[in-house]
């Protein structure tokens, strides 16, 4: 399997989510955390870990091609064909870039976002995910929740035929308030900081993540029907005891995916962490570190 510069290009220049995921970690859940060993995965020497990176390459590249490319998957592996042929080619080119990321924003939403908003010690880091990071010139950075699920509405209602562009938008201003809701429910509360905590703070932060919620899945219920796939990306269910078997996909998984991304974004240091993340979460990183590959990961 040949990789040419300008996909490599491609590739150094494509990310940034999948590490700003992993910050808040494996939190728990009626499902708990996964308990499996990083360290056991990780190979002790160079050589070593040379030897198995090209052997999953290799082990990578004959799956590609192999006559039966769905058998390791749970769903079945949909691609540009199997799109509704009506959508504009943007639209499609969009979905096909947007989906991987898009559901794993909705793992986050459910599997940790949901646990944060229940405990006011975690306020803080909510705080984070709204907040732009501002720079001389202009040059800041886009809040996690603009760059992970604004951002893709806005594009994909860009893409979208006039039938379905203008609900869209309507589900991206009504969970752009949901989210602002969240960040003033929140705001000024942070961990070990004596402030005197609203006793509403926590319901209204439970309110602003369940009206997220709503719009998220008319959101993802919009592009399930414009692409003609039904059901391939998950909507989240309400909250309750039996929600995470509802929702259909593994917090196990979940959970060591993102520990093992930020193992990867952590090898390379500070300077290549951003790098690491965009590759993982726009599927093209080669499996050296024994992550999951994001399309197995997302047909589950």
């Amino acid at each position: 399997m040949k990789i040419t510069s300008s996909t490599l290009l491609l590739l150094s220049s494509a990310f940034g989510a999948a590490g700003a995921f992993s910050t808040t970690g494996c939190r728990t859940t009626s499902a708990g955390c996964s308990s499996t060993s990083l360290n056991a995965e990780v190979p002790s020497t160079r050589r070593s870990w040379l030897q198995s990176s090209s052997s999953i390459l290799l082990g990578s590249a004959i799956a590609a091609t192999a006559s039966n490319p769905q058998a390791a998957f749970a769903k079945t592996v949909t691609n540009a064909a199997s799109l509704d042929p009506d959508l504009p080619n943007d639209a499609i080119k969009s979905y096909l870039q947007y989906r991987y990321s898009l559901q794993l924003a909705a793992d986050y939403y459910i599997f940790d976002l949901q646990n944060m908003v229940a405990d006011t010690d975690e306020y803080g880091l909510i705080t984070e995910l709204v907040r732009s990071s501002n720079a001389r010139g202009g040059q800041g950075q886009p809040s996690r929740i603009e760059r992970d699920y604004v951002n893709p509405m806005r594009i994909m209602g860009l893409s979208l035929p006039p039938e379905y562009a203008d609900d869209v938008r309507d589900t991206q201003f009504a969970f752009e308030r949901a989210m602002s809701k969240l960040n003033k429910a929140t705001q000024g509360i942070k961990r070990d900081l004596s402030v005197e905590i609203d006793k509403n703070a926590v319901p209204n932060a439970k309110a602003a993540w369940e009206e997220g919620r709503v719009a998220l899945n008319s959101f993802f219920a919009i592009l399930n029907t414009a692409t003609g796939l039904k059901d391939e990306l998950k909507l989240i269910p309400p909250s309750g005891p039996n929600q995470v078997a509802e929702y259909g996909r593994s917090i196990r998984r979940y959970n060591e995916f993102m520990k093992k991304t930020k193992l990867c974004q952590n090898r390379g240091g500070p300077a290549l962490s951003q790098a690491w993340g965009q590759l993982m979460v726009s599927g093209y990183l080669q499996d050296s570190c024994g992550v999951e590959p994001m399309d197995q990961y997302f047909f589950q």
